[in-house]
C-alpha cells in the first residue's frame, strides 16, 4: 500500500509498505479521509522530533483519521461501518490503511455528513474535554484566543452551550470571519484594537469570566492573563512546541485568577468526549464540519501542500483534509 512519511522536516515522500494484516481483536480500515493538526505541525514537522528518529514510521504525522472497515476480527466493530479512527505510536493516517483495537476505533452513522466531516469530530471531540471545565457558561462571558480549528471549536460550543458573550480573537481576518459563523457574539484583532481597553469596554471593566488560550503563542498566556476578571479562570490548550516566554507572575497573582492545563491525550479515556461530539453532530446540536476549508488529494504533492499550508497560515486556512478514493 502506499504510505506518506516525513524523511526530514517540512519534508515528505510517499513509500510503498504491506498492508497491516490483523491480529484477533483487531479491525482493519481502509482510510478515506485525514487532517492536519496544530500538534502534527508542532511536534515533527517543523522539527522537533530529534535528528535520530527521522525518517518518522509510515502515515505520521498524522492522528485525525477516518475511513471504513473492511475486515474484522472483534465482535464490537462490523465490515462496512464507517469510522473515526485513533492513531497509534508506530502508525498514522497518512497511508491506504490502518490496523486498531475497537477502543480506538468510534464508529459513525451512515448518513448525515462525508466522512471527511466526521472526522472533524476527534478534533472538536478533545476540545469538547476541556470546554468542560467551565462547567455551565449560560451567561457567562467566554474570550478564545486563536481562532484555528480548536479555537473555533471553543467558540462553537460556548455559543451553542448559551455563553452570554463569545468573543473571538485572532490576528488572521479569515479566521474571525469563521468565528462569527461558528457562533461569536464578537471578534477582535489585536492588530486593530487594544485588546484590553476593548474587553473593559465590552464587560464593563471587569473582564473576561472565562479566556481561553488555543493561540499556540509564547505570550499567549500572558495575554490572557490581561483580559480575565479578577478570580476569573483560564483554560490553556496552547502547544508551543519547545518555546517559552516570561510569564507576567504578578499580573497573575493581582487577577488571582485559577489557570487550567487541559489535554485529553493525557487521561485515561481519551475517546469519551470525542464519542459524546460525534452524538452530538449526529443530533445537529454542533457541526464541526464546518471547520473544514480545504479539501486535497493523496499525492505527495497534496500533503506537502496541505501541512505547508497549515504551518504558513496561508489561503484562509482553517483546517484541510486529504482525501483517498
Amino acid at each position: 500500500m502506499k504510505a506518506a512519511r516525513l524523511t526530514s522536516p517540512q519534508t515528505f515522500e510517499m513509500v510503498d509498505i504491506d498492508t497491516p494484516t490483523i491480529a484477533d481483536g483487531e479491525v482493519l480500515i481502509k482510510v478515506q479521509a485525514s487532517s492536519v493538526c496544530g500538534s502534527d505541525i508542532h511536534g515533527s514537522y517543523h522539527g522537533m522530533a530529534k535528528e535520530e528518529d527521522y525518517p518518522l514510521p509510515p502515515g505520521r504525522p498524522c492522528h485525525e483519521i477516518g475511513g471504513v472497515v473492511v475486515e474484522s476480527k472483534t465482535d464490537e466493530i462490523n465490515v462496512g461501518q464507517r469510522v473515526v479512527v485513533l492513531a497509534g505510536p508506530t502508525f498514522g493516517g497518512l497511508q491506504e490503511y490502518v490496523a486498531q483495537t475497537p477502543d480506538k476505533v468510534l464508529p459513525v452513522p451512515d448518513e448525515g455528513g462525508s466522512i471527511e466531516e466526521w472526522v472533524m469530530c476527534q478534533h472538536s471531540g478533545t476540545v469538547l474535554y476541556s470546554a468542560g471545565y467551565w462547567n455551565n457558561p449560560a451567561g457567562k462571558t467566554i474570550g478564545v484566543l486563536g481562532q484555528g480549528g480548536i479555537g473555533l471549536s471553543f467558540t462553537m460550543l460556548a455559543a451553542a452551550q448559551g455563553a452570554e458573550q463569545v468573543i473571538g480573537i485572532d490576528l488572521v481576518e479569515a479566521r474571525l470571519n469563521k468565528s462569527t459563523e461558528m457562533g461569536a457574539s464578537a471578534t477582535l484583532n489585536p492588530d486593530d484594537v487594544n485588546l484590553v481597553e476593548a474587553i473593559n469596554d465590552m464587560t464593563d471593566g471587569q473582564g473576561l469570566d472565562y479566556v481561553i488560550d488555543a493561540s499556540g503563542a509564547a505570550e499567549g498566556l500572558n495575554t490572557v492573563v490581561s483580559i480575565v476578571k479578577r478570580h476569573g479562570t483560564i483554560i490553556n490548550f496552547s502547544l508551543l512546541g519547545g518555546r517559552s516566554a516570561e510569564f507576567n507572575h504578578s499580573a497573575w497573582m493581582r487577577k488571582a485568577a485559577t489557570i487550567i492545563p487541559t489535554q485529553v491525550a493525557g487521561t485515561d479515556r481519551p475517546t469519551d468526549t470525542i464519542r459524546q461530539m460525534i452524538r452530538m453532530k449526529e443530533v445537529g446540536y454542533v457541526d464541526p464540519g464546518k471547520l473544514i476549508s480545504h479539501k486535497v488529494g493523496f499525492g505527495v504533492e497534496d500533503i506537502q501542500g496541505a501541512y505547508d499550508m497549515y504551518s504558513d497560515h496561508s489561503d484562509g486556512v482553517i483546517k484541510v483534509v486529504m482525501k483517498q478514493d
